[in-house]
């Protein structure tokens, strides 16, 4: 069997307010026309069809990744027409998905009951029960049950605006019945416009069943017309993130704020993340990982027994097993440390690697660094590592102990065991086992005034 997924993404937008196309807005940072592209991914013997118009070449730009079959519409002139505009894809041996670019949280189960439904003999149509049905066609019954047609809000009478079941205009149907019906559409209605809708109504007439399912929420078939909407699947999409979350076993202190703007690659056991951590990227998390609250993981690997203090940002970075990050460290790309590491507040490190049980506990820069095992690094270093052209590498070797304030100008090596004296500025390789410094003399003027200024 082939599965032929037509996406319907040519809508401006209006109400979104916005020169971005509607569908290159986001959900945990990935647009809506992406989510539904991921979902009609996990379809087997599928191909994709995008139906672009308003802003269509930025949409193809940004997605130009999607292994997808781009058509154009070039006048909006309805969901039948934008349909019409992919006739030339549908082999009449396929079965047609119709799917639209702002109905992001569709989940494959619901498309899967959708699919079952479609035969020679039958199509499948997803419709939804709704409290308040404004702005949605209506699902038009006989006294048997069966589906007779669907009319559209502006041309229904008062008893069909009653009506609480309401179309998600996600169909499908063979590809060879959908043709012929879209030959015949019409434009003889309030809009002037081709409705895809009218197929059902076609199909009645050619004695062929609508079959109906249901999405298990509603949320799952809203589309997005305006910032409202999109804050809203927004917090329904994070609350599904968090239940998955929980599910394998991770506590989280509060699901309500949590953010996942991409995927893990792992999530050990007993994992606990405190309020307002935002992940992007792909994470892969250890066992008995504790994250404190606002910190912003993304692309990090966390190993087993870490404790991420708050206000940690961790990026492109690797975090040995048992080490201790924060609060207020910032681990920039290629940053990785071993086991047993102490980060400590305001500390930022930058594409360097930290051996074993080493410390750097308190407001330092350390960027191009080699750290060894059990160094101390005392508060207030930093590695002078770029001269506005060039970055240069430092070299600290295991067991040296570095005194607070000091300056290591790259590149300069630190010898095994070595201790640097507070305040010093290194701009030469220091040996082995000694203490090195560099002071000028303290001096104390006797005869030297303050300024006062002058009234």
């Amino acid at each position: 069997m082939n599965i032929k997924t037509i996406i319907l993404a040519a809508g401006q937008g209006t109400r979104m307010r916005s020169v971005k196309p509607k569908v290159l807005h986001k959900i945990a940072d990935r647009a809506l026309l992406h989510h539904v592209y991921d979902t009609s991914k996990q379809i087997q013997n599928n191909s994709i069809v995008i139906v672009y118009g308003h802003g269509g070449e930025l949409v193809k730009e940004e997605l130009q990744e999607l292994d997808v079959d781009w058509v154009e519409q070039k006048q909006q002139l309805g969901t039948g027409h934008a349909v019409q505009q992919a006739d030339k894809f549908i082999n009449g041996d396929d079965k047609v998905l119709i799917l639209y670019g702002d109905v992001p949280l569709l989940k494959k189960t619901t498309i899967d009951k959708l699919l079952a439904n479609v035969s020679q003999n039958s199509i499948g149509l997803l419709t939804v029960d709704l409290d308040n049905p404004t702005g949605y066609g209506r699902i038009v019954r006989a006294k048997d049950g069966s589906v007779l047609k669907i009319v559209e809000e502006k041309d229904s009478n008062d008893k069909e605006k009653l009506i609480t079941e309401g179309n998600t205009g996600i169909i499908a149907a063979q590809g060879d019945l959908l043709k012929q019906w879209l030959s015949k559409l019409e434009n003889s209605n309030a809009q002037k416009e081709y409705y895809l809708t009218d197929i059902i109504e076609m199909a009645v007439n050619d004695d062929i069943d609508v079959k109906t399912n249901h999405p298990d929420t509603q949320d799952e078939v809203l589309g997005i017309n305006d910032r409202s909407q999109l804050a809203h699947l927004e917090r329904v999409f994070q609350l599904q993130q968090a239940e998955e979350l929980m599910k394998q076993g991770v506590t989280l202190r509060d699901p309500a704020r949590i953010d996942v703007r991409g995927k893990f690659d792992g999530i050990g056991q007993d994992v606990e993340i405190d309020i307002n951590v935002i992940f992007e990227g792909s994470n892969t998390i250890g066992n008995r990982v504790k994250i404190g609250s606002n910190c912003i993981l993304k692309n990090a690997v966390i190993g087993d027994g870490v404790e991420i203090l708050a206000n940690c940002i961790i990026e492109d970075a690797v975090v040995g097993e048992r080490s201790r990050i924060g609060p207020f460290a910032r681990l920039r790309p290629q940053a990785e440390l071993a086991s047993e590491v102490h980060i400590g507040n305001f500390v930022e490190i930058k594409k360097s690697t930290v051996a074993t049980g080493s410390k750097i506990n308190h407001l330092s820069y350390i960027g191009d660094t080699t750290v060894g095992s059990k160094v101390n690094i005392g508060a207030g270093t930093i590695t002078c590592n770029y001269d506005g052209v060039n970055k240069f590498r430092t070299v600290i070797e295991d067991n040296a102990f570095i005194g607070s304030d000091t300056q290591l100008i790259a590149p300069v090596t630190v010898g095994k065991g070595a201790t640097i004296g507070a305040g010093s500025t290194i701009s030469r390789d220091t040996p082995e086992n000694q203490l090195t410094l560099s002071r000028s003399k303290q001096m104390t003027i006797n005869s030297w005034q303050r300024p006062v200024k002058k009234s």
